[in-house]
């Protein structure tokens, strides 16, 4: 028989265990909703060593300095989910839907990239991804790109989330490089005093259909954003709360897609035109039956 005394103490610690939980919880979402807000971004990529069979005809990719200033809208906010929206602002007159990504808490369904434009659906163990949140990064068009779960880190004043996860070439390289078809990426978001930083440590890899990898290159990454006034990005909000409904569909209907938890295999390009192409044609007005028929024709 439990004595009194240890059943006591047995309750406590378990309310302890669970309090503890929750504030972790808490410092997790805070850290993922500070990087919403208004901010002046570099872009800087560089390849940094080389493994070709014919190191004489291999050319690599040419160091990258870009920058922009971007809006990240948050879009959901509940316990388990918080959705953020990307958006770089040219101007004011041409502002441009970015990638978006979503964090959901202790997420067991994942779509993992396999190569070309098919993903795999994978289920993971409930015990596996306790206290753990899952990033699911998406494209221009709302498609998948890549997604990971690991564990929020906050410690000896650091703050940041590290996950490696398989993806397709990045825009950046998509149109220069066919000696490769998937890109092994080592992510860190780390939470910083001005903002934050997406620092990246990506593999090049030549994955054939039997899934065997062979490297060709690796490349350095580092996307510094720093925080600035709401009021220099408010070209980007404006545009969202005019588009924000189009957008709206396209995500319910990539949503009903997810849901069937089967691998998504994707047409690359319909009536020679590419996803994005066809729903960035769409006026703001666009009934979601529209948006809707155009994702079909991408599924097979």
């Amino acid at each position: 028989m439990i004595s009194k005394s240890l059943y006591f103490s047995a309750v406590m610690a378990l309310t302890c265990s669970l309090g503890f939980s929750q504030d972790k919880k808490q410092q997790d979402i805070k850290s993922i909703k500070s990087m919403c807000g208004c901010y002046e971004v570099k872009f800087n990529f560089a390849e940094t060593f080389q493994y070709p069979k014919d190191s004489l005809t291999y050319k690599p990719s040419e160091t990258k300095h870009e920058s922009a200033l971007e809006w990240v809208e948050l879009l959901e906010d509940t316990p388990n989910k918080i959705v953020m929206q990307h958006l770089l602002i040219v101007s004011d007159d041409m502002i441009i839907k970015h990638w978006r990504q979503d964090w959901l808490y202790e997420n067991t369904d994942l779509y993992s990239f396999d190569k070309g434009s098919s993903w795999k659906y994978k289920k993971l163990d409930k015990k596996a991804v306790k206290g753990q949140w899952t990033q699911k990064v998406y494209q221009v068009d709302d498609s998948p790109r890549y997604e990971g779960s690991s564990t929020w880190v906050h410690v000896d004043g650091q703050d940041y989330w590290a996950n490696i996860a398989d993806a397709p070439l990045p825009r950046r390289e998509q149109t220069k490089r066919n000696d490769y078809n998937v890109l092994k990426r080592r992510n860190i978001h780390e939470i910083t005093a001005t903002g934050w930083n997406h620092e990246q440590d990506n593999d090049k890899l030549i994955r054939d259909d039997s899934g065997k990898d062979v490297l060709l290159a690796q490349e350095k990454g580092m996307d510094v954003y720093t925080k600035v006034a709401d009021i220099k990005c408010i070209a980007g909000q404006k545009w969202w709360k005019e588009n924000n409904a189009l957008w709206k569909n396209v995500r319910d209907k990539w949503q009903t897609l997810f849901d069937r938890h089967k691998d998504l295999n994707l047409e690359a390009k319909v009536d020679r035109k590419a996803l994005y192409s066809l729903l960035f044609d769409l006026k703001p007005t666009a009934t979601k039956a529209e948006s809707d028929a155009i994702i079909d024709k991408f599924v097979k």
